[in-house]
Formats: structure tokens, sequence, C-alpha cells
């Protein structure tokens, strides 16, 4: 893929240490990683293997320690709209309403050059896109928790974000709600051709969603240990797939590495 769309984000040698009371703590060491436009990736692994450390390095959130991470050509240096996170808490301000939650975002990224008018039709527009126009008077405490999700995704979509970044973003929601989103996501992502890096602790959830599955070794000093191409055509519906061999043996490649090889491979060679 990268060869077809070229390299958007491309990280060489990365790593990320801190400094903690009882010394130096190495998270992540070696993390080499490229993704092309257009591409969903998932970061898979263990708890405590540095998915979200990762993902806020490339959210520019925190800066590595070593190692050089690019966007677009341009070295991350901090956080930017074009790299739009949206958390497993939704971050709502409980105070707004849907649609002033989104118009904030949006007045922030295009308030300089567009009017109030067309603003708003952005923060509309993007309300639409998560199929909430209904609720655009609704205040968080009135809606249900799937519907803040989509609050949150609708809010980093409006910015127009050329990469989206998401951390475990249907991770407190129940088993339904949290299959209907997915399948949305599927939806808004065929739309808008976003490149995406979604952090998962759930193996369906990667091979559902990705091109190609991440999958961390544990920490600390954790790194890629494989790296699975997901060949399944799309668009992609959940229950023909259920069934599927192909989809089926993407499942077990991941739950393979997860239990029975996520060591560090330079102790797999030892």
């Amino acid at each position: 893929m990268d060869s077809i769309n070229g390299k958007y984000i491309d990280i060489q040698n990365g790593e990320m240490s801190f400094h903690t009371k009882k010394g130096v703590f190495n998270a992540l060491r070696d993390i080499n990683l490229t993704v092309a436009k257009g591409e969903f990736i998932t970061l898979i692994g263990h708890s405590g293997c540095g998915k979200s450390t990762l993902l806020n390095l490339i959210a520019g959130l925190t800066h590595a320690t070593g190692g050089m991470l690019l966007c677009g050509n341009r070295e991350i240096a901090g956080p930017s709209p074009e790299r739009a996170v949206v958390f497993q808490n939704h971050s709502l301000l409980p105070w707004l309403t849907c649609f002033e939650n989104v118009y904030l975002a949006v007045e922030r990224v295009f308030g300089a050059s567009e009017s109030k008018s067309e603003l708003q039709q952005r923060t509309r527009a993007a309300l639409a896109m998560v199929g909430l126009s209904h609720a655009e008077q609704k205040r968080p405490n009135e809606i249900s928790g799937g519907m803040k999700q989509r609050v949150g995704i609708a809010r980093a979509l409006s910015m127009e974000p050329k990469v989206l970044l998401m951390d475990e973003p249907f991770g407190a929601l129940d088993a339904l709600t949290r299959a209907h989103l997915q399948d949305e996501l599927l939806k808004i992502v065929a739309a808008t051709n976003s490149t995406v890096i979604m952090v998962t602790h759930d193996v369906d959830e990667a091979v559902l969603l990705s091109d190609r599955i991440v999958m961390l070794t544990n920490g600390p000093s954790a790194t890629i240990g494989e790296i699975l191409d997901v060949r399944l055509a799309r668009p992609r519906e959940r229950v023909s797939l259920a069934q599927d061999p192909q989809y089926m043996q993407y499942r077990s490649a991941v739950l393979e590495f997860l239990y029975h090889r996520q060591s560090h491979p330079a102790k797999e060679a030892a």
C-alpha cells in the first residue's frame, strides 16, 4: 500500500523513556512503522505494552526520547489539527450541547477564514455524518454512551484531519453498541478516505477494521513484534465475515501472537 499511496506517517527507531522515582523506565524501543494515506492501522498488545504511548507520540501529546517521527514529511513536534484524537473517554464539555461541543473544534480550526454560517454548516455536516442531527441541542447527560462517542468522533472529523487517532474509543461500551459504532466507523472511513490509527484490545475489532494490525511485544521496552496484512475485501460485513475462513485465519494469527509469541524478538532468537 505504501508504494501506491506513499508514506504519510514515518516512524524510525522511535523510543520513549520516562523518569520515575525508581529510575528510568523504557516504555518503547526500536519502533519502525510507516503508514500510507487512507490506511487503517490498529495497534494491539497486552496491557502496558505502550500502545497508548505510541499513539500519544504520533499525536504529538508527548515527545519521543529517541528516533524520528514524521507526518507528511514534517517532524511531529506537538499537537496539530491535522492529527485529531478520539479518546475512550469522550471528553465532552457537559454544559454545552452536542452542537456546541463540535462547534468549538470547528471554530478553532476554521474560525479565522470562514464565516459563522459556514462554521455552523461544517458542524451540522459532522454531526450528520455520525447520525446525530436529531441530537444537536441535547447535552451529554441527555444522550447514551454510544452517542457521546459519536459526538467525539464528529468533533474529530469536523477538523478535517489528515490522520484520525483513536485510543480504544469503543472500549467502555456494551457489545451491541460497540458493534454498531464499528460498522458506522467503517462507513465513515470509506466515505472520507481517512487515515486511521486505532488502539484496541479487541482481536475481532482489529481484524474487522484494519488494513494492517501492528502487534506489540510485552513491556517494558516494548517494540513491534509483527505486522499482519489483512487482505479482506471492502466493504466488510460482520455477519458474512464471521464464518469466513480467511477472517478466522487472521483472528487465529493475532491470538497466536498475543498468547504464544508476544515476547521480544531478541528473546525469541536467543
